[in-house]
Protein backbone atom coordinates (compact mmCIF):
# COMPACT_ATOMS: atom_id res chain seq x y z
CA UNK A 1 0.00 0.00 0.00
CA UNK A 2 1.32 3.27 -1.13
CA UNK A 3 2.39 5.70 1.52
CA UNK A 4 0.04 9.01 1.87
CA UNK A 5 2.58 11.92 3.30
CA UNK A 6 1.13 14.65 4.19
CA UNK A 7 -2.32 14.06 4.79
CA UNK A 8 -4.40 15.59 8.01
CA UNK A 9 -6.63 13.59 9.83
CA UNK A 10 -9.08 15.00 11.76
CA UNK A 11 -10.39 14.05 15.05
CA UNK A 12 -13.83 14.08 16.60
CA UNK A 13 -14.09 16.59 19.71
CA UNK A 14 -16.01 15.61 23.06
CA UNK A 15 -18.70 17.71 22.09
CA UNK A 16 -19.47 15.70 18.44
CA UNK A 17 -18.67 12.25 20.20
CA UNK A 18 -21.74 13.22 22.20
CA UNK A 19 -23.82 14.94 19.58
CA UNK A 20 -23.81 18.54 20.98
CA UNK A 21 -24.01 19.83 17.08
CA UNK A 22 -24.20 23.87 16.71
CA UNK A 23 -27.83 24.85 16.79
CA UNK A 24 -29.01 27.37 13.63
CA UNK A 25 -29.00 30.99 15.18
CA UNK A 26 -26.81 29.90 18.02
CA UNK A 27 -23.26 30.69 19.25
CA UNK A 28 -21.19 27.68 20.60
CA UNK A 29 -19.87 29.36 24.38
CA UNK A 30 -17.08 28.07 26.07
CA UNK A 31 -18.92 27.04 29.63
CA UNK A 32 -16.14 28.19 31.51
CA UNK A 33 -17.08 31.68 30.64
CA UNK A 34 -20.85 31.36 31.97
CA UNK A 35 -21.08 32.31 35.18
CA UNK A 36 -24.67 31.85 37.44
CA UNK A 37 -27.34 34.32 37.15
CA UNK A 38 -26.16 36.55 40.74
CA UNK A 39 -28.98 35.54 43.45
CA UNK A 40 -30.22 32.91 41.33
CA UNK A 41 -33.46 31.94 43.46
CA UNK A 42 -33.91 28.19 41.98
CA UNK A 43 -31.69 25.22 42.70
CA UNK A 44 -30.15 23.12 40.72
CA UNK A 45 -29.60 19.55 42.68
CA UNK A 46 -28.26 16.84 41.68
CA UNK A 47 -30.89 14.37 42.02
CA UNK A 48 -32.53 11.86 39.79
CA UNK A 49 -33.89 14.05 37.34
CA UNK A 50 -30.35 15.65 36.43
CA UNK A 51 -29.35 11.93 35.90
CA UNK A 52 -31.86 11.97 33.40
CA UNK A 53 -31.23 15.43 32.03
CA UNK A 54 -27.34 14.04 31.92
CA UNK A 55 -28.46 10.98 29.85
CA UNK A 56 -30.95 12.87 27.06
CA UNK A 57 -27.93 15.19 26.94
CA UNK A 58 -25.12 12.27 25.97
CA UNK A 59 -27.23 10.53 23.76
CA UNK A 60 -29.23 13.55 21.66
CA UNK A 61 -26.88 16.62 22.62
CA UNK A 62 -28.18 20.02 23.99
CA UNK A 63 -31.75 20.48 21.92
CA UNK A 64 -32.79 23.66 23.58
CA UNK A 65 -29.90 26.09 23.90
CA UNK A 66 -29.38 28.41 26.74
CA UNK A 67 -29.97 31.80 27.22
CA UNK A 68 -27.20 34.07 28.35
CA UNK A 69 -26.14 37.84 28.49
CA UNK A 70 -23.26 39.29 27.76
CA UNK A 71 -21.56 41.12 31.01
CA UNK A 72 -18.07 41.24 30.39
CA UNK A 73 -15.72 40.80 27.10
CA UNK A 74 -15.75 37.27 26.40
CA UNK A 75 -17.86 36.32 29.84
CA UNK A 76 -21.61 35.49 30.23
CA UNK A 77 -24.22 35.37 33.18
CA UNK A 78 -26.52 32.96 32.19
CA UNK A 79 -30.59 33.67 32.44
CA UNK A 80 -32.31 30.69 31.09
CA UNK A 81 -30.39 26.71 31.05
CA UNK A 82 -28.72 26.79 34.71
CA UNK A 83 -29.42 22.97 34.88
CA UNK A 84 -28.22 22.13 31.21
CA UNK A 85 -25.09 23.90 32.22
CA UNK A 86 -24.33 21.75 35.03
CA UNK A 87 -25.32 18.52 32.67
CA UNK A 88 -22.79 19.98 30.49
CA UNK A 89 -20.40 20.20 32.90
CA UNK A 90 -20.71 16.89 34.59
CA UNK A 91 -20.43 14.98 30.92
CA UNK A 92 -17.29 17.08 30.66
CA UNK A 93 -18.40 19.18 27.23
CA UNK A 94 -15.94 22.02 26.66
CA UNK A 95 -19.26 23.99 24.98
CA UNK A 96 -22.60 24.88 24.95
CA UNK A 97 -24.68 26.28 22.40
CA UNK A 98 -26.55 29.57 23.48
CA UNK A 99 -28.92 32.38 22.34
CA UNK A 100 -26.95 35.76 23.53
CA UNK A 101 -29.37 38.24 24.76
CA UNK A 102 -28.61 42.25 25.26
CA UNK A 103 -30.57 42.79 28.92
CA UNK A 104 -30.14 45.51 31.00
CA UNK A 105 -30.21 44.32 34.70
CA UNK A 106 -34.16 44.49 35.01
CA UNK A 107 -34.96 42.72 31.98
CA UNK A 108 -32.42 40.03 32.47
CA UNK A 109 -34.04 39.41 36.31
CA UNK A 110 -37.31 39.37 34.64
CA UNK A 111 -36.45 36.96 31.51
CA UNK A 112 -34.55 34.46 34.16
CA UNK A 113 -37.66 34.58 36.55
CA UNK A 114 -40.12 33.99 33.88
CA UNK A 115 -38.04 31.20 32.26
CA UNK A 116 -37.68 29.13 35.04
CA UNK A 117 -40.92 29.68 36.59
CA UNK A 118 -42.20 26.39 33.28
CA UNK A 119 -40.61 24.23 36.09
CA UNK A 120 -42.69 21.15 36.80
CA UNK A 121 -41.99 21.60 40.43
CA UNK A 122 -41.00 25.24 42.32
CA UNK A 123 -40.30 25.30 45.99
CA UNK A 124 -41.99 27.94 47.98
CA UNK A 125 -39.05 29.75 48.97
CA UNK A 126 -37.99 29.57 45.11
CA UNK A 127 -40.84 31.11 44.27
CA UNK A 128 -40.77 33.81 47.12
CA UNK A 129 -37.17 35.17 45.91
CA UNK A 130 -38.09 34.70 42.04
CA UNK A 131 -41.38 36.87 43.09
CA UNK A 132 -39.84 39.44 44.65
CA UNK A 133 -36.53 39.71 42.28
CA UNK A 134 -39.52 40.23 39.63
CA UNK A 135 -41.78 42.65 41.33
CA UNK A 136 -38.53 45.01 42.60
CA UNK A 137 -37.26 44.88 38.63
CA UNK A 138 -40.92 45.75 37.59
CA UNK A 139 -40.90 48.50 39.99
CA UNK A 140 -37.50 50.04 39.31
CA UNK A 141 -39.05 49.91 35.46
CA UNK A 142 -42.19 51.28 36.23
CA UNK A 143 -40.10 54.47 38.02
CA UNK A 144 -37.76 54.58 35.39
CA UNK A 145 -40.17 55.29 32.84
CA UNK A 146 -42.43 57.66 34.67
CA UNK A 147 -45.53 55.67 33.55
CA UNK A 148 -49.12 56.49 35.37
CA UNK A 149 -51.99 54.76 35.12
CA UNK A 150 -55.09 56.86 34.23
CA UNK A 151 -57.19 54.74 36.32
CA UNK A 152 -56.19 55.37 39.37
CA UNK A 153 -53.29 58.19 38.74
CA UNK A 154 -50.53 56.87 40.22
CA UNK A 155 -47.12 55.36 39.10
CA UNK A 156 -47.22 51.70 38.26
CA UNK A 157 -44.43 50.96 40.72
CA UNK A 158 -47.13 52.64 43.70
CA UNK A 159 -50.29 50.53 42.63
CA UNK A 160 -49.97 48.19 40.12
CA UNK A 161 -46.96 46.22 39.61
CA UNK A 162 -48.36 43.50 41.80
CA UNK A 163 -51.15 42.73 40.38
CA UNK A 164 -49.25 42.12 36.81
CA UNK A 165 -46.88 40.02 38.48
CA UNK A 166 -50.09 38.07 40.22
CA UNK A 167 -51.72 37.80 36.45
CA UNK A 168 -48.12 36.91 34.96
CA UNK A 169 -47.26 33.89 37.26
CA UNK A 170 -50.61 32.70 37.98
CA UNK A 171 -51.14 33.93 41.25
CA UNK A 172 -54.44 35.67 42.93
CA UNK A 173 -53.07 39.16 44.79
CA UNK A 174 -53.22 38.02 47.85
CA UNK A 175 -51.54 34.66 47.24
CA UNK A 176 -48.47 36.86 45.61
CA UNK A 177 -48.09 38.80 48.34
CA UNK A 178 -48.07 35.81 50.86
CA UNK A 179 -45.00 34.23 48.84
CA UNK A 180 -43.00 37.82 49.21
CA UNK A 181 -43.28 37.92 52.83
CA UNK A 182 -41.13 34.56 52.94
CA UNK A 183 -38.54 36.11 51.86
CA UNK A 184 -38.08 37.89 55.36
CA UNK A 185 -37.78 34.25 57.41
CA UNK A 186 -34.58 33.02 58.64
CA UNK A 187 -33.60 29.68 56.45
CA UNK A 188 -33.76 27.51 58.84
CA UNK A 189 -37.59 28.36 59.20
CA UNK A 190 -38.17 28.71 55.59
CA UNK A 191 -37.04 24.94 55.31
CA UNK A 192 -39.33 23.96 57.15
CA UNK A 193 -41.75 25.44 54.43
CA UNK A 194 -40.38 24.43 51.54
CA UNK A 195 -40.98 20.46 53.56
CA UNK A 196 -44.26 20.80 54.36
CA UNK A 197 -43.55 20.99 58.10
CA UNK A 198 -44.86 24.70 58.69
CA UNK A 199 -48.05 25.64 56.61
CA UNK A 200 -47.90 28.49 54.38
CA UNK A 201 -50.03 31.07 56.46
CA UNK A 202 -48.30 30.11 59.31
CA UNK A 203 -44.94 31.38 58.27
CA UNK A 204 -46.70 34.54 56.55
CA UNK A 205 -47.32 35.12 60.28
CA UNK A 206 -43.62 34.26 61.23
CA UNK A 207 -42.37 36.29 58.52
CA UNK A 208 -43.30 39.61 60.62
CA UNK A 209 -41.36 38.38 63.50
CA UNK A 210 -37.58 39.88 63.84
CA UNK A 211 -35.01 37.36 63.23
CA UNK A 212 -34.08 37.17 66.59
CA UNK A 213 -37.59 36.21 67.82
CA UNK A 214 -37.67 33.47 64.52
CA UNK A 215 -34.26 31.70 66.11
CA UNK A 216 -36.30 31.63 69.45
CA UNK A 217 -39.61 30.17 67.82
CA UNK A 218 -37.41 27.63 65.06
CA UNK A 219 -36.20 25.90 68.64
CA UNK A 220 -38.79 26.10 70.08
CA UNK A 221 -41.06 24.13 67.12
CA UNK A 222 -37.99 21.46 67.23
CA UNK A 223 -38.53 20.75 70.50
CA UNK A 224 -42.39 20.72 69.89
CA UNK A 225 -42.80 19.39 66.69
CA UNK A 226 -45.88 21.90 66.07
CA UNK A 227 -46.70 25.83 65.69
CA UNK A 228 -50.05 26.68 64.90
CA UNK A 229 -50.76 30.71 63.24
CA UNK A 230 -53.04 31.41 66.52
CA UNK A 231 -49.84 30.69 68.56
CA UNK A 232 -48.41 33.04 65.98
CA UNK A 233 -50.71 35.57 66.79
CA UNK A 234 -50.27 35.04 70.27
CA UNK A 235 -46.87 36.04 70.17
CA UNK A 236 -47.61 38.98 68.03
CA UNK A 237 -49.76 40.74 70.26
CA UNK A 238 -47.83 40.28 73.51
CA UNK A 239 -44.72 41.91 71.19
CA UNK A 240 -47.00 44.62 70.44
CA UNK A 241 -47.02 45.64 74.11
CA UNK A 242 -43.36 44.58 74.92
CA UNK A 243 -40.29 45.86 73.29
CA UNK A 244 -38.68 42.28 73.52
CA UNK A 245 -38.92 38.53 75.12
CA UNK A 246 -37.33 35.99 76.42
CA UNK A 247 -36.76 32.57 75.11
CA UNK A 248 -38.62 31.68 78.69
CA UNK A 249 -41.53 33.83 78.10
CA UNK A 250 -41.85 33.01 74.20
CA UNK A 251 -42.74 29.46 75.24
CA UNK A 252 -44.95 30.07 78.02
CA UNK A 253 -46.91 32.13 75.09
CA UNK A 254 -46.66 29.32 73.33
CA UNK A 255 -47.75 26.63 75.02
CA UNK A 256 -50.52 28.34 76.72
CA UNK A 257 -51.69 29.00 73.22
CA UNK A 258 -50.91 25.31 71.83
CA UNK A 259 -53.79 22.79 70.63
CA UNK A 260 -56.13 21.39 73.58
CA UNK A 261 -55.29 18.00 73.30
CA UNK A 262 -54.36 15.25 75.50
CA UNK A 263 -50.82 15.31 74.49
CA UNK A 264 -50.67 19.04 75.31
CA UNK A 265 -50.17 18.08 78.83
CA UNK A 266 -46.75 16.75 78.45
CA UNK A 267 -45.07 19.23 76.52
CA UNK A 268 -41.19 20.41 77.51
CA UNK A 269 -41.83 22.79 81.05
CA UNK A 270 -38.76 25.50 81.58
CA UNK A 271 -37.68 25.91 84.48
CA UNK A 272 -35.12 28.55 84.87
CA UNK A 273 -31.78 27.81 86.75
CA UNK A 274 -32.39 31.02 89.14
CA UNK A 275 -35.82 29.18 90.62
CA UNK A 276 -33.82 25.56 90.84
CA UNK A 277 -30.82 27.56 92.57
CA UNK A 278 -33.45 28.66 95.84
CA UNK A 279 -34.28 24.89 96.16
CA UNK A 280 -31.25 23.10 96.13
CA UNK A 281 -27.24 23.44 97.78
CA UNK A 282 -24.95 24.80 95.19
CA UNK A 283 -22.85 21.70 94.73
CA UNK A 284 -25.54 19.31 93.59
CA UNK A 285 -25.24 17.71 90.39
CA UNK A 286 -28.13 17.93 87.59
CA UNK A 287 -28.82 14.29 88.55
CA UNK A 288 -29.07 14.51 92.05
CA UNK A 289 -31.67 17.68 91.48
CA UNK A 290 -33.70 15.36 88.90
CA UNK A 291 -33.70 12.44 91.41
CA UNK A 292 -35.09 14.74 94.18
CA UNK A 293 -37.42 16.18 91.73
CA UNK A 294 -39.06 12.92 90.63
CA UNK A 295 -38.69 11.38 94.01
CA UNK A 296 -41.86 13.96 95.12
CA UNK A 297 -43.40 13.74 92.01
CA UNK A 298 -43.69 9.98 93.39
CA UNK A 299 -44.26 11.00 96.34
CA UNK A 300 -46.92 13.56 95.35
CA UNK A 301 -48.73 11.27 92.70
CA UNK A 302 -49.67 8.67 95.43
CA UNK A 303 -50.85 11.23 97.91
CA UNK A 304 -53.08 12.19 95.39
CA UNK A 305 -54.09 8.82 93.86
CA UNK A 306 -55.15 8.11 97.64
CA UNK A 307 -57.03 11.39 98.21
CA UNK A 308 -59.25 10.17 94.72
CA UNK A 309 -59.46 6.66 96.08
Amino acid sequence: MAKRDGQKIKMTSVNELLGVSTIAGCDEIDVMKIHPFKNHPFKVLDDEKMHELVESIMLDGVLVPVTVRLVNEGEYEMISGHRRLFAVKEIGLERIPAIVKNYDDDEAVMAMVDSNLQREEILPSEKAFAYKMRYDAMRRQDSRNGLTSSRIGKKLSEGRADDELAEKVGESRGQLHRYLRLVELIPSILELVDKNALALATAVEVSFLNHEVQEMLYEYMLENDICKTFQVFALRDYLKENDSITKMELWRILNENAPKDENNRFQKLTITKKKLQEYFPTFYTKTQMEKVIFDLLSQWKKQNDEFKG
